[in-house]
């Protein structure tokens, strides 16, 4: 072989280390490159909105935009929980998204447990139809529900808001709990019912607890369905008294002015209860969503 000559081995090994290159820049440019722009569009509502919510009001529209504003200020947020009647809108979403979700939970898995054990004429049928119930816009509901409502005497109170969100959130909360319902093998009923456990006992005793990851997962998902909706607490709630916090940030929004600062430090104090949430469960919801689609 001539001297300086490029060897087979050497041209395979220069061939295989441009292969390694040329998938590592498609994994940069196909992979990563996709999910900084996700992350920047996430991120950059949130950052202009903490931004804001440091600045004095009288210079949220008169400054350039900045980061970090200067001299940056947190009395926006003392001044929305007390004269923004914010305290009230947080306990308001608290009381009724704890309830709504407390309901959701204990319906979704006596459902899921019928769904998953019981095989009736027209079971197929109705998971079609609870499947279809979620591509119909919650805007059709309004009107309906509302005549109902009123008849039973709970329109502006926070019982139509948690019959409201339990009717609305049930069935896709009943979808992912069959899915973890599934998974547990019916030998640990057939079990249970040899000790002569009845059917209530093996739900709440039995299958309840492994169902731990399941809970957790659409436990995640009702509260934050709760928490951020708006066109029915508009619609049945009419006192400012009763108002949740997606209300309450609305009608910060004036006629012919905005409290621009203070919509930002509400909208900050809003998204603390989901974050908190998320942070804390995170773990555990990537768990049962993993779990929930495994069947034995």
């Amino acid at each position: 072989m001539a001297m300086g000559r490029p060897s087979m081995n050497n041209l395979q090994n220069l061939s295989a280390k441009q292969r390694r290159m040329g998938y590592a820049a498609l994994k940069l440019v196909g992979l990563y490159l996709p999910l900084l722009l996700m992350l920047a569009f996430v991120l950059v509502p949130f950052l202009w909105a903490l931004s804001t919510s440091l600045k004095e009001p009288a210079k949220v529209l008169s400054e350039d935009l900045k980061l970090l504003p200067d001299p940056a200020t947190i009395s926006n947020f003392p001044r929305v929980w007390t004269e923004g009647r914010f305290a009230t809108y947080f306990a308001n979403s608290i009381f009724v998204s704890l309830v709504s979700v407390v309901a959701i939970i204990f319906l979704a898995i006596v459902n899921a447990y019928a769904l998953s054990r019981f095989k009736f004429k027209g079971s197929r049928f109705f998971m079609i139809l609870l499947l279809g119930t979620q591509m119909i816009p919650i805007v059709l509901l309004v009107t309906p529900l509302f005549m109902a409502f009123k008849d039973m005497g709970i329109i502006n109170t926070p019982w139509s808001l948690i019959v409201f969100y339990i009717v609305t959130q049930l069935p896709f909360s009943t979808l992912l709990m069959k899915g973890f319902v599934d998974s547990i093998p019916k030998s640990v009923d057939e079990a249970a019912m040899v000790d002569g456990a009845g059917r209530l006992r093996i739900i709440f005793t039995i299958i309840a607890p492994v169902l731990q990851p399941g809970i957790v997962a659409v436990c995640a998902f009702a509260f934050i369905g709760c928490w951020n909706e708006f066109l029915g607490a508009f619609s049945f709630i009419t006192s400012a008294v009763n108002f949740t916090i997606p209300v309450g940030l609305k009608f910060m929004i004036g006629e012919y002015s905005v409290d621009y600062a203070g919509l930002a430090a509400g909208s900050i104090i809003a998204l603390l209860p989901p974050l908190v949430l998320f942070a804390y469960i995170q773990k555990f919801l990537i768990q049962g969503l993993s779990s929930g689609s495994v069947k034995e």
